[in-house]
């Protein structure tokens, strides 16, 4: 399995499953210039990452890349103990953070796609600001108590950690939310994580 990524894009929460499965598997670190390569858009049309090769099988999407990584190799446990319960559980955190969290970050990296007017766009980054302030907390309530989102340690988790990432990059409120201070503290020390964001660059 090859997985394509690009350094704290939410692809290197799929580079964080795959170290985790402890299995074997190829990444390549992608550019700006090399994602609209003609070689990769054969591979991934929307030049964006990420995207895995496995044989002749190409996937693309977040959420999917996940499901397909926990299946490939259920001895991880990444979608749980094999429990339609677990399954469910992990993949209703993985849900939050590819449909909830995630998106609310675009106005803030792109507010003109909500307004042309470049006078509006700090109210628009302000609002964004105050939505994820409001997500963000969600997901503390849930680690109260816990040490992973589900539960247990799952796909769900890599992605809320970069996040995370982007939250102390942007100058996002996240004071007092003790339980994901304390995650993140647990995702930066796990030997996985180091691998990946050296590999990556990012450490």
């Amino acid at each position: 399995m090859k997985l394509y990524t690009k350094p704290g894009a939410c692809s290197t929460a799929d580079h964080i499953a795959l170290q985790w499965t402890g299995q074997p598997y190829e990444v390549e670190v992608m550019t700006a210039e090399t994602l609209k390569s003609p070689s990769y858009l054969a591979i991934n049309p929307t030049g964006a990452v990420p995207a895995v090769v496995d044989g002749d099988f190409r996937l693309t999407q977040n959420a999917a890349i996940m499901g397909y990584i926990a299946d490939s190799y259920p001895a991880a446990g990444l979608g749980g103990d094999g429990s339609a319960q677990q399954r469910a559980q992990a993949t209703r955190w993985l849900a939050f953070v590819n449909s909830d969290l995630h998106p609310a970050f675009v106005p803030l990296f792109a507010p003109a796609k909500f307004h042309p007017d470049a006078s509006q766009h700090e109210t628009i980054r302000d609002a964004a600001r105050t939505r994820l302030r409001g997500l963000f907390q969600a997901a503390d309530r849930q680690l109260e108590g816990k040490s992973w989102l589900a539960g247990f340690r799952s796909f769900a988790d890599p992605y809320l950690y970069i996040t995370l990432r982007w939250a102390g990059a942007l100058g996002i409120d996240l004071s007092g939310l003790d339980h994901l201070a304390a995650f993140k503290q647990r995702m930066e020390a796990d030997a996985g994580v180091q691998a990946v964001l050296k590999a990556e660059g990012l450490s």
